[in-house]
């Protein structure tokens, strides 16, 4: 049976990333995003409250806590700014938990350990400049030369790109494999910011998570040690649609943060503001925006809850995470259009909040999966095209 009462542990874990989020995110981010820089104070402060590891196992650094609290921990980052969410989304959901599950012992301990506690930033490397959805269309090279690799590539729109210490990178090993598109032949590296040949930018100008770095990687001969061959050549593919699964989760977990904050935004206005000699909160048709917000957010939060449970079972949880990506990035584009409506020429100006959330949210429908890739997943299995297989590697179970 599937409980959704929160136990006393992820109460608190929710509480403090509410609390950080008011002092280090709401406080400061009009600032930061008309800036379109992130807030330097930001990773320094998720650190010392734990929040970069907090769903890591204790012998790795982290505080043992589990896939619910990592949701309920996205949700109110996003409430403060999506770019904030991001940072999980990231450097736990695509770094931390993929290297907990596939990595060997001895790279646990040298590039998890560290991650866990903050020391240092993780991030993933898989989408470039001409592949996105379609993973098989990746060009990055991993050539097998003896005592290392030589990697050669480009990766695009990679958050924290400028941040991070650690990549883990995918790449074909198998040169005839990437000719014929036949993903057995990627493979996954842990890839250090240090290794000559390796170089990052950022990218400006974007719609929204304008508080966030994203950015390119460029791997120029590269030597990368066999030692940070992530679990064995040939399995890339396995464990990037593993860290999609993490990925895709925390996504849905954050968009339910935008709309509550698009809600509440749009709540607190419609007291304010007066038309036709009373307040718009009397309005039907604002009660009506209004209360698709909130329909939005009940049924969303059940998705990636279920979701969450899944995981904390240890069991897989792709058509759940797909589905609640899906609906809750979609209802969080549409509290956002609503939001922006509510306050109409206000909306469209950064004095207020909502038109950063109409921005933002667009993203969400884009990255970790577009729209269109989940809308054809959720008909592939109901259609009985698409049948999940039992993963190589067991789940983690943590937080238990």
């Amino acid at each position: 049976m599937i409980d959704f009462t929160f136990t006393e542990n992820q109460l608190a874990v929710r509480d403090m990333a509410r609390e950080l989020a008011a002092k280090h995110i709401i406080s400061s981010i009009q600032q930061f995003d008309r800036e379109q820089k992130m807030n330097p104070a930001l990773l320094p402060a998720m650190a010392e409250a734990n929040l970069l590891g907090f769903c890591i196992p204790e012998q790795y650094g982290g505080l043992g806590m589990d896939y619910i609290s990592l949701g309920l921990a996205s949700e109110e980052m996003e409430y403060g700014d999506t770019a904030a969410r991001v940072i999980l989304s990231v450097h736990i959901g695509l770094y931390s938990l993929p290297i907990l599950t596939w990595a060997n012992e001895e790279q646990k301990q040298k590039y998890l350990t560290p991650a866990a506690k903050g020391e240092k930033i993780g991030t993933f490397g898989l989408t470039e400049p001409a592949a996105g959805s379609d993973v098989v269309g990746l060009l990055s090279t991993a050539v097998d030369q003896g005592d290392h690799y030589l990697l050669n590539g480009e990766k695009m729109w990679i958050s924290l790109a400028d941040v991070a210490d650690y990549f883990l990178v995918f790449a074909w090993t198998d040169l005839e494999k990437k000719k014929a598109r036949d993903h057995s032949g990627l493979s996954a590296f842990i890839v250090e910011r240090e290794y000559e040949g390796v170089t990052t930018g950022a990218l400006h100008g974007k719609l929204g998570v304008r508080a966030g770095n994203t950015g390119y990687i460029s791997f120029q001969d590269v030597k990368v040690p066999k030692e940070n061959l992530v679990y064995k050549e040939g399995h890339g593919f396995k464990i990037a649609m593993f860290c999609l699964d993490q990925g895709r989760y925390t996504v849905a977990a954050g968009s339910c943060g935008l709309i509550k904050a698009c809600r509440d935004a749009s709540v607190k206005y419609s007291k304010e503001r007066h038309t036709f000699t009373k307040p718009i909160e009397e309005h039907q048709l604002v009660k009506q925006m209004i209360a698709n917000m909130e329909a939005g957010y009940q049924y969303s939060t059940y998705l990636w809850m279920k979701a969450g449970w899944l995981k904390n079972q240890g069991l897989r949880s792709t058509r759940e995470t797909s589905l609640a990506k899906w609906i809750a990035c979609r209802e969080a584009e549409a509290s956002a259009a609503n939001a922006v409506q509510v306050h109409g020429a206000y909306g469209f100006s950064d004095e207020y909040p909502v038109e950063r959330f109409y921005r933002n949210a667009k993203g969400a429908s884009i990255y970790e999966g577009t729209r269109e890739i989940h809308t054809l997943m959720q008909a592939d299995y109901v259609l009985g095209h698409r049948v999940d297989k039992e993963l190589e590697h067991d789940l983690p179970v943590v937080g238990q």
